[in-house]
């Protein structure tokens, strides 16, 4: 995704049109009435197919228009991953000021009740643009850190322990009014520091300032939301009134208090009283909302519930797939400062934006076979449900905390629960939050496991408070068969051990295989729709660091091992106009899914595989089968070397290269398409050609994590990956020689001198990402999304 400030505009960077004159989203050809498509004109967000599924209803516009103009809302709607993030990164040219300005304008009736109330909401870290944002937000961070956290999970644990003893035995139960709603709010109101009362009211107050910001209420409807509101906002002001008397107490609030007094001019008194009110609908609205949705989606899926109730590791992760696949979050809002590119489409200056993250969590650019659930997901945690950069939610890890508690405690005490058959899920109508109103459970009272095993409601694990790891993100699986596939080449077909389906893949992919200790990376070069199976071929490796030879000299057919992904970092583009693909021995193994792909797709393609003789060239007789009359066989043998200075002599607009080899290889390959079009050659490698750092050409940098504020600084012999691991941050790495892209980080500020084999040149243009394990500093400084 590109964004980049354009020249203004004739009438000074405001387009002149009204609102119901679509500004073009796309370039002609247009319908010729306004302007917009079909699809743009009827986009409603509070019509029932938005209302029940945000991402789906906007799979027309990730697939064809993924920026359009919205005659009905008056806003402009971005739904793609890459562009959603990219404008959260952004927050100067795209203000977060309107994120609460109310969504539907408000009547002079309502206006006046919120009047009568004495209403002033003022900014909050939700809506508020730099500089004054961010020495605010790190003034009010200390509570969030993990160590802080680690506080509040007794408070979590009981408060679930005591609501489930309640219905337990019932047999049946709505999980939000019984469960899901009222223990966030309880939760809120101790880490606030605010007096656990008034639990009903409260959620009446929270419901109304939901419609009252992102619904669309009638005008005779918006004079009690206001009047509500209103109620809110004085019982707010009476709460911290209370609490200044005496703010030494535990709690969000009372520290906001103390911190006040030492920063009188960051932190003010309009401010803690704006941020009361948002902090006590923030900190349980949206957590209930992704409880609900999170059991619904489970509950949908049967395997992956019982996958969680028999193995409780892989809960944090299934945390982030429930948030991914069903967040609470469906949308924020932003505004633009300048003139401005979103992908192909020019906004202008004050033009508001719908930002619909819950749809660039189903993009599947970013996400393979997004609509699936997979617990065991590598990159769910790249969700945007908790937003991106310097706005991004604070308190995400205790809601991460809740959540990853309530499936813990349910799926141990009521593991065979099951959703009521037919019921209807009803969502208030809103542009931004959601989840349903009622959840209803049932299940039989006689098979509740404790009754067998009094102390099993009493057994629980340490919670994981913030991201998981990705390195525990693993899925067993079993040799189903080793075969000799070419000389000094294994081919291993590996089976889920419970005979579950695996998960699915594209063309290019990747595998992280536990073996004896070694975490080592194998390119997948079976089927793609053969679910029930992964075949990977493994070259034994003289010299290298041992995988390649456990597999041959000691893997058995029955063994059991530890996968992690599949993994994407050498995708393949869907619309080139033709194809080549180069392969040096053991890397035809993601070029011959490439070539299948091309094949079942009718595209134009052609294949030069390279190899020291046929009797070394593993799937060799498969290629000549399935790809004859598009095959070419160098073998060096018979004196067929491929000369790739002729073979890419002439560069082609039209042309995508991909090739995987030995580096002497894709080094030639390299020189070749020097005067090729830009990202014309990807390459995947099984080998670096990075040695140790040489601190005589290296310099040392500072490394700041934005989200905590430390700072860490590396060494000129030092990697980044190395010195964050040194400063007790747990970052996943595998290959650590810039092949694999596990390490990868997301960058908030600074310039990345980028060494690693994973990213395209466009990528690091962006400068937005880096492989830690091998990636450096140009400057003296890196801003990490930390």
């Amino acid at each position: 995704m590109q964004i980049d400030e354009s020249s203004p505009s004739e009438n000074g960077g405001t387009d002149s049109r009204t609102a119901t004159q679509c500004p073009f989203a796309q370039p002609p050809p247009v319908p010729p009435d306004d302007g917009c498509s079909a699809q743009a004109r009827s986009f409603d967000p509070f019509g029932e197919d938005y209302q029940q599924d945000p991402p789906g209803s906007l799979r027309w516009s990730r697939a064809e228009e993924p920026v359009f103009y919205s005659p009905v809302l008056g806003y402009w709607v971005v739904t793609r991953y890459a562009d959603v993030k990219a404008i959260f990164q952004d927050n100067i040219r795209f203000s977060p000021s309107i994120a609460l300005e109310k969504i539907t304008p408000v009547s002079a009736e309502a206006t006046e009740v919120l009047r009568r109330h004495d209403y002033a909401m003022a900014r909050t870290l939700v809506n508020e643009d730099e500089p004054a944002h961010m020495p605010r937000r790190r003034a009010l961070m200390e509570p969030f850190t993990a160590a802080a956290l680690a506080q509040q999970e007794p408070v979590v644990r009981r408060l679930v322990r005591e609501r489930v003893d309640r219905f337990i035995d019932t047999g049946e139960a709505d999980l939000v009014d019984e469960l899901l709603y009222e223990v966030p709010l309880t939760v809120a109101l101790h880490f606030l520091g605010v007096p656990e009362e008034d639990m009903d009211k409260l959620r009446e107050y929270s419901v109304a300032h939901t419609v009252n910001t992102w619904g669309r209420p009638t005008p005779e409807q918006q004079v009690a939301v206001a009047d509500t509101v209103g109620k809110f906002w004085q019982y707010a002001g009476e709460v911290l009134e209370k609490l200044r008397k005496d703010p030494s107490g535990p709690g969000w609030m009372p520290y906001a208090i103390r911190m006040q007094r030492r920063l009188p001019e960051v932190i003010t008194d309009s401010y803690l009283h704006s941020i009361m009110m948002a902090g006590i609908v923030a900190a349980h609205e949206t957590t209930a909302h992704a409880a609900a949705n999170a059991f619904r989606l489970l509950l949908e899926n049967r395997g992956a519930w019982r996958e969680i109730c028999a193995d409780p590791a892989l809960i944090p992760n299934t945390v982030e797939e429930c948030l991914r696949h069903s967040g609470s979050v469906a949308a924020w809002r932003r505004i633009t400062t300048a003139r401005t590119r979103i992908g192909d489409v020019t906004v202008p200056e004050g033009a508001k934006l719908l930002i619909v993250n819950s749809s660039a969590n189903h993009d599947e650019r970013h996400f393979h076979d997004p609509d699936e659930v997979d617990i065991r997901r590598e990159n769910a945690r790249d969700h945007l449900t908790f937003g991106y950069g310097s706005h991004q939610c604070m308190g995400k890890n205790l809601a991460r905390m809740e959540l990853q508690i309530f499936l813990e405690e349910i799926t141990t005490r009521l593991p065979h629960l099951e959703l009521v058959p037919d019921q209807r899920f009803h969502y208030l109508p809103n542009t931004s939050f959601r989840g349903p109103e009622h959840v209803r459970v049932r299940w039989d009272p006689r098979d509740n496991p404790e009754r067998a095993n009094p102390g099993t409601a009493r057994n629980s694990r340490p919670v994981t408070i913030g991201e998981p790891p990705r390195r525990t993100i693993t899925r067993p699986v079993k040799v189903e068969s080793i075969e000799q596939a070419a000389a000094g080449i294994a081919r291993i077909t590996l089976v889920d051990t419970r005979a579950e389906p695996l998960p699915s893949w594209s063309p290019g992919a990747h595998v992280d295989i536990e073996l004896n200790g070694m975490s080592r990376q194998y390119s997948l070069c079976g089927d793609p729709a053969d679910r029930t199976r992964y075949q990977i071929a493994v070259f034994r490796e003289p010299g290298g660091r041992g995988g390649s030879e456990y597999v041959h000299d000691r893997l058995r057919v029955g063994d059991q091992l530890n996968l992690r992904g599949p993994r994407n970092n050498f995708k393949l583009e869907p619309d080139a106009g033709h194809y080549v693909f180069i392969a040096g021995g053991i890397g035809i193994t993601p070029i011959i899914a490439m070539a299948d792909a091309a094949l079942r797709a009718g595209s134009d393609y052609e294949i030069h595989y390279c190899g020291r003789s046929a009797g070394a060239m593993v799937l060799l007789a498969r290629l000549i089968r399935d790809h004859g009359n598009r095959l070419t066989v160098h073998c060096s043998d018979q004196g067929g070397r491929l000369n790739v200075d002729e073979l890419l002599a002439d560069p082609r607009e039209d042309t995508q290269i991909y090739a995987c080899g030995p580096q002497r290889l894709l080094a030639a390959l390299e020189t070749a398409t020097a005067r090729w079009p830009q990202n014309a050659l990807r390459v995947e490698r099984f080998e670096a050609d990075r040695g140790a750092l040489d601190p005589a050409h290296e310099h040392a940098f500072d490394v700041e994590l934005a989200e905590s504020g430390r700072t860490v600084r590396v060494a000129a012999d030092r990697s980044v990956l190395a010195a964050l691991r040194e400063a007790d941050v747990d970052v996943p790495s595998d290959c650590e020689q810039g092949l694999c892209g596990t390490c990868e980080l997301p960058v908030r500020d600074g310039e990345v001198d980028h060494r690693d084999h994973v990213l395209t040149r466009t990528e690091r243009r962006r400068n937005d990402k880096m492989m830690t394990c091998c990636s450096r500093a140009r400057g003296a400084k890196l801003t990490l999304e930390l």
